[in-house]
């Protein structure tokens, strides 16, 4: 049972990896267009504590950006986690010769001094991402880059459906332990009281 246990996590840190918010690919220098050039790099800047607007960054630092690195491995992308609550929250992403018009259409004037300088070969375009959740981050990107979203496979829906049905009857089984073990608590409790009555009565 334990080995299925680490068989099934070792599962699904796979699949969180390759399917779900983030999973898709930038163009590239064989891929790309006038309308959205290759993605270079990206950096993302936020600050420690989610207060203050950084929130959303820090979960799509945690649940996009993996996703992005596994189906992108040619990007290079860097983070910085700053202490400065004030500062900006903000993911500069760098073009290959020059930026997508939908990013010149919808890129912040934000600045992030953390952000590593773009190249002569580079253009940038940041995204505010104060008070956005990482899903309206991720579509800001998406938007901004044209990236395309990776689905799931047959296999892959196959795979997270039967892991939802083992976390929905280890949640069963789980709740199930529990009332075993409580009803034996509560056994041992009534045993106790009945034998204090039982002293008392032999005291009288």
């Amino acid at each position: 049972m334990v080995n299925l246990f680490k068989r099934m996590r070792k599962l699904k840190t796979l699949l969180n990896v390759r399917v779900g918010t983030g999973a898709a690919v930038f163009p590239a220098a064989s891929s790309a267009t006038k309308d959205f050039p290759a993605i270079t790099r990206l950096h993302l800047t936020y600050a420690h504590k989610i207060y203050g607007g950084h929130q959303g960054a820090r979960h799509f630092w945690r649940n996009c950006l993996p996703r992005l690195q596994y189906h992108n491995p040619g990007v290079r992308m860097t983070v910085k986690q700053t202490d400065e609550q004030e500062g900006p929250a903000a993911l500069t992403i760098y073009f290959a010769e020059q930026a997508s018009k939908a990013a010149a259409l919808n890129a912040s004037q934000v600045q992030d001094k953390h952000a590593p300088a773009p190249s002569e070969a580079e253009k940038t375009a940041v995204v505010d991402l104060k008070n956005l959740d990482y899903k309206e981050i991720w579509n800001k990107v998406k938007i901004m880059t044209g990236a395309e979203e990776v689905p799931a496979t047959p296999e892959e829906e196959a795979e997270l459906k039967k892991l939802e049905q083992m976390r929905q009857q280890s949640d069963k089984d789980r709740a199930r332990v529990s009332g075993i073990r409580q009803a034996k608590k509560d056994q041992e409790r009534m045993l106790q009281e009945a034998r204090g009555e039982v002293e008392k009565l032999r005291q009288l």
